[in-house]
């Protein structure tokens, strides 16, 4: 009978602990157990999580619908360009529901505008659903798809050190591209010289918002250049070299026949080759601003020179009752008004209109 109480205690006990190690583990590709690094709580709220073909999706109760859909949405991506369909697997998605949360799960280091964040150590993708922009508009999608192409190009290489702006140009292009109407700003920063070495990007990624959709740019315009020839192929040729080689720049100038010193000079001239100054005028808000100016100055100076031309047709027109038509009768020495006595219109007295000593 004590057997049986302690292996009903036993029992009870693997039950109450059961859903807490489930979702302390998650299936890898190889089918193998590990740690999950999402804490059961964030920020006072226990967190669930349901399962994907390639995600676990880990959120809080009142974002129980936007987990349904986060879940569609990641089995449904597409492949990212250059990897094969199974990059990125086993991620984890955190939907945090409120700041406090997201920098629990992320230890407080993003800036404050951020929209999404990758964690490719750990194979975790966090998204806010509390804050900043919705996660199924345009810009949510987008930003989705960005943190996705992240863990999917770390998974590929696996432990091989990214360039920074090889990263997130990746990432930019894999989530929809290079935005050109941008490019005027990087136009202007190396025709000043103080466009950052995409080295520089290395060491400190900027953390001030405008900073840092400079360095997004300029990462995402120098992807864009490089892979304007070779496409997806060629794209697939380096990671593959990169994978064997385990070394950036010898899969790099294997791959595009340049270092990526040559690279960087390259894709300067190119900006500046492509995004002129008439492109950066006409992409300016001061040029729209100076256009409107002129524009007004031209209106104004027509309707000043309109008035002018009608005033002078107004001086030249003929008065309603002009002096000449009446010279004829002063020179016979009527007066104004005055009628000749043969008029027929004239009238006599009592307002006859014969003459005195006419008969009718």
């Amino acid at each position: 009978m004590a057997g049986l109480k302690a292996l009903a205690a036993v029992l009870l006990l693997a039950l109450a602990l059961a859903p807490r190690l489930v979702a302390a583990q998650v299936v890898s590709p190889d089918d193998s157990l590990r740690v999950s690094p999402v804490p059961a709580v964030l920020a006072g709220e226990r967190y669930s999580w349901i399962t994907s073909t390639r995600a676990l999706i880990y959120f809080a109760g009142e974002d129980s619908l936007v987990a349904e859909r986060v879940r569609l949405l990641l089995d449904g991506q597409p492949a990212l360009p250059g990897l094969p369909d199974t990059f990125p697997s086993a991620v984890h998605a955190v939907l945090s529901h409120s700041p406090e949360a997201f920098d629990e799960m992320t230890g407080g280091v993003v800036p404050e505008w951020r929209a999404g964040v990758a964690i490719p150590s750990v194979n975790v993708l966090v998204m806010p659903t509390g804050e900043g922009v919705p996660i199924f508009d345009g810009e949510g999608l987008r930003t989705l798809r960005h943190e996705w192409a992240h863990l999917g190009l770390h998974g590929y290489v696996g432990d091989l050190r990214v360039p920074r702006w090889f990263d997130e140009g990746y990432a930019q292009w894999a989530s929809g591209g290079f935005d050109a109407s941008e490019a005027w700003r990087l136009r202007v920063l190396i025709a000043a010289g103080r466009a950052p070495a995409m080295d520089s990007l290395e060491l400190n990624w900027p953390r001030q918002r405008v900073e840092a959709e400079t360095a997004y740019l300029l990462a995402a315009s120098a992807v864009s250049y490089l892979l304007e020839e070779g496409g997806e192929a060629g794209l697939r040729v380096f990671l593959d070299r990169w994978k064997e080689q385990r070394s950036f720049e010898s899969a790099f100038r294997a791959t595009f026949g340049l270092t990526t010193s040559q690279f960087e000079e390259d894709w300067k001239q190119h900006v500046k080759d492509r995004y002129g100054w008439l492109f950066v005028l006409s992409h300016s808000a001061l040029f729209w601003l100076l256009l409107a100016l002129v524009l007004l100055f031209m209106v104004r100076g027509r309707q000043g020179r309109n008035r002018e031309k009608l005033a002078r047709l107004r001086a030249g027109e003929l008065p309603d009752s002009p002096a000449f038509w009446r010279e004829g009768f002063e020179a016979e020495g009527f007066g104004p008004g005055e009628r000749t006595s043969g008029d027929p219109t004239s009238e006599g007295p009592a307002g006859s209109r014969f003459g005195v000593g006419e008969e009718p």
